[in-house]
């Protein structure tokens, strides 16, 4: 057998354990207990746990240096409950001459996006096959300044890894927190020259659905609440069609004094506007800023009470080497004690995971919830 036929035997079988799942052993969730069926049996809020079932914001890279080993990482989601997951990268990240990790030890040093993150995610995927998690790999590479190269990227990462990657980001429109890096906000010349890989994303090769795209793009900050949602709204008009994720609600450490009623109003208005936005809830400090207070709590919850098939849940963990099994466990909790409050039909829409079944066509199915 040639090196060629034997590459593509690899590459089939390790595809094949990407896109199904086999029954788990174990664990308190079961791939299985997501198969729609006469077996499948209620979910009983009652004595279940109120974590979400899907991560669809999950970094397995980190911005510099070292990750968290593979074939480790993978073992952390089951135990925590997470069933399906996002495999993101980075979007942008420090050179690998710089030596820098984090944020903190390197408070000043330019960050780029690159590809790296996206074939090392690729290729561990193909390495490491697992049928106990469903995993959806995510291209992260994308300069939404510099787009004119990135459906030959995409194309490249086609050739090399078959349909493996079916979703983009988390890609940045505008992240403050980078500001300090060298990143800038996004032109609006820049979105408009966007059409190539959105028209691609809409209508991937082979018969693929359509590729939701993660944004990561800030409403303002503390000082000018609305200063760079013109932005997202912008994307949102030029391309209606295709499906956008705005991460984080578009809120940030930068701004965690938006007042809610304001915040949910935009959000309303957009999600009214656009079929096709929606919005994932993931990082920590939305818990730390708006949802641990329960007046502020209840605005939200009202909200995603009235919207409950547009919401994706995440925990934003970024896989650096030294971080273990307990700290992402810790992310889901925190992440996910908003589920809590959830009419029914959120909660299964939202924590067990409809949402994103339908909007990747899976051949999943969230289970009722127990009267």
């Amino acid at each position: 057998m040639s090196t060629k036929t034997l590459r593509a035997v690899f590459l089939a079988s390790a595809l094949m354990s990407l896109a199904s799942g086999c029954q788990s052993t174990g664990s308190e969730r079961q791939l299985a207990q997501f198969k729609a069926g006469p077996e499948q049996t209620c979910y009983d809020r009652a004595t279940q746990p109120y974590t979400f079932v899907v991560d669809a914001h999950a970094h397995f890279r980190p911005f510099g240096g070292e990750a968290v080993p593979y074939a480790e990482l993978i073992r952390y989601f089951e135990p925590a409950g997470v069933l399906f997951v996002n495999v993101f990268g980075i979007g942008q990240m420090f050179s690998a001459q710089s030596g820098c990790q984090r944020f903190s030890s390197c408070p000043t040093g330019e960050i780029k996006p690159t590809i790296r993150n996206d074939i090392i995610n690729g290729s561990n995927a193909l390495l490491h096959p697992n049928n106990d998690l469903h995993l959806t790999l995510s291209m992260s590479f994308a300069d939404l300044s510099e787009p004119q190269d990135v459906v030959q990227k995409m194309d490249l990462l086609d050739d090399e890894f078959g349909p493996a990657f079916t979703w983009m980001g988390e890609v940045n429109l505008v992240k403050q927190a980078l500001f300090k890096h060298a990143h800038r906000a996004t032109e609006p010349a820049h979105i408009a020259n966007w059409a190539p890989f959105m028209a691609r994303l809409r209508a991937p090769e082979g018969g693929r659905a359509p590729m939701p795209l993660s944004i990561h793009a800030d409403i303002g900050s503390d000082q000018a609440p609305t200063q760079y949602l013109h932005l997202i709204e912008n994307v949102l008009a030029r391309y209606p069609e295709n499906p956008i994720v705005w991460v984080h609600m578009g809120l940030s450490r930068e701004q965690t004094k938006m007042d809610p009623q304001q915040h949910i109003a935009i959000l309303s208005r957009l999600l009214d506007a656009y079929p096709n936005l929606m919005l994932d809830i993931s990082w920590r400090v939305l818990y730390e800023a708006y949802f641990r207070d329960a007046a502020i709590r209840a605005h939200y919850v009202a909200f995603f009470n009235r919207y409950p098939t547009r919401i994706l849940t995440g925990s934003d963990f970024v896989a650096a080497k030294g971080y273990k099994l307990r700290d992402y466990r810790r992310e889901v909790e925190i992440n996910s004690r908003i589920n809590q409050y959830l009419s029914d039909e959120a909660f299964r829409h939202i924590a067990l995971g409809q949402n994103y079944f339908d909007l990747l066509k899976l051949d999943y199915q969230a289970p009722d919830i127990c009267q």
